[in-house]
């Protein structure tokens, strides 16, 4: 504890230091790039209280870095969130290095649009809350998108993951209320020290969207997806047929439903019957000035989770922020997982959730605290890394992160 306060302290009068001083700036118009530019440092105090797995307490120092530029035809986006936790007291779990990575290139023309991105990330555990997936550390939770997508649908400890998602698409305007797209990618899942089951998904995928008026829309699409193991022989294929409609209730209101049959099959019959299941998935999106929420439910087959031979995953994710005009944010974030293996009748429910307060204290400094907790019951045959108790994470912190700065070519 006194180390970590110790740090605490100097990383304050760091960023006092440069708050009060200024420092030259290289002229715009030399830069090679044009965008807006954010990034961030932290250092935060964690408690966990995990029952059956005891109680420790941990430092994390970390940063992020995000990025967007200016160029309508063709469009590139950086986000990174990474960082180190030590022990202080306890069991070392959850402890170690944690990176995250997403990158996103676009291309505009007057009626095709091409997308490429690629999010790569390494984790001491399964990811929850916040983009970088670690709980607890300072970084924004709450609002769209922060919650990383990912195939670990069952919660784990002290097992490092890569995780490597590279997708493609190609949007084509027919006419006027007619768009075409086609899209394909792959996930790659391992596990460096072997404790848990290395997976590889192919994907591809096709659709029509139908704009029925200015705020109703139709949508078919084709999706399939195969699962493989490196050294196992056995794999199996999803395919899905969805049929959608969406609609913009108004400017800060949006929902999206589709469902369709979902055909399973496997190249031994004898170890994965063919069968016939539902794919589903639904949102509603809320954004307005200062408040951000999103609710949204997914069912598909996956790979397993890493754990198993192929599963089904029913998922629900739910987030919410808000901006106080006294320099405070708060944000709630949470979800549960339910996956059941294709293979056998296990079933793994996990649940996971946090909230967090956020209160600026200068122009440059942010203080936070936050409380997350995970749970994990299964009745499959899991490893010991695999959570299977409720996990309790009390943190506080402060942040350094200046305002957003605008390059200009």
């Amino acid at each position: 504890m006194k180390k970590a306060l110790q740090f605490v302290a100097f990383f304050l009068a760091a960023c006092a230091a440069a708050d009060s001083q200024t420092v030259p700036v290289a002229p715009a118009s030399g830069l090679p790039v044009s965008g807006n530019l954010h990034y961030s440092l932290s250092s935060s105090q964690n408690s966990t209280f995990g029952g059956s797995y005891g109680n420790w307490n941990a430092n994390t120092t970390s940063a992020s870095l995000d990025y967007a530029s200016d160029n309508e035809r063709h469009p590139f986006g950086l986000s990174y969130s990474g960082g180190y936790t030590s022990d202080i007291t306890g069991p070392s779990y959850g402890t170690g290095l944690f990176q995250r990575l997403l990158l996103s290139q676009g291309f505009a023309w007057r009626k095709w649009n091409v997308t490429i991105s690629d999010d790569i990330s390494y984790r001491p555990q399964a990811p929850t809350t916040g983009f970088s997936g670690i709980a607890g550390i300072g970084e924004p939770i709450g609002g769209s998108g922060s919650t990383p997508v990912s195939s670990q649908s069952i919660l784990t400890l002290n097992a490092r993951v890569v995780e490597n998602d590279a997708n493609g698409t190609i949007e084509h305007v027919l006419n006027h209320v007619t768009k075409f797209n086609v899209g394909g990618g792959s996930l790659l899942l391992r596990y460096p020290d072997g404790n848990g089951l290395d997976t590889n998904t192919e994907m591809a995928n096709a659709g029509l969207t139908f704009r029925l008026d200015g705020r109703n829309s139709l949508a078919v699409s084709y999706m399939l997806s195969e699962f493989s193991y490196p050294g196992f022989t056995v794999s199996f294929t999803s395919q899905s047929a969805l049929f959608g409609y969406s609609r913009m209730w108004s400017r800060k209101v949006s929902t999206n439903v589709s469902a369709g049959p979902q055909w399973i099959g496997s190249s031994d019959s004898a170890f994965l019957p063919h069968s016939t299941t539902i794919t589903a998935n639904a949102s509603i999106n809320y954004k307005f000035r200062f408040v951000s929420a999103d609710l949204a439910y997914d069912r598909s087959a996956n790979g397993g989770a890493g754990y198993l031979l192929g599963s089904e995953e029913d998922r629900i994710h739910a987030d919410f922020s808000r901006a106080f005009r006294t320099s405070l944010t708060a944000g709630l974030e949470g979800g549960y997982l339910r996956t059941t293996g294709l293979t056998e009748n296990g079933v793994t429910n996990a649940k996971y959730g946090g909230i967090q307060v956020s209160k600026r204290l200068s122009r440059y400094l942010n203080v936070f605290g936050n409380y997350s907790l995970m749970d994990q019951s299964s009745s499959s045959q899991l490893p010991a890394n695999a959570l299977n108790n409720l996990l309790q994470v009390f943190s506080f912190g402060i942040v350094y992160s200046p305002r957003e700065t605008r390059l200009r070519h």
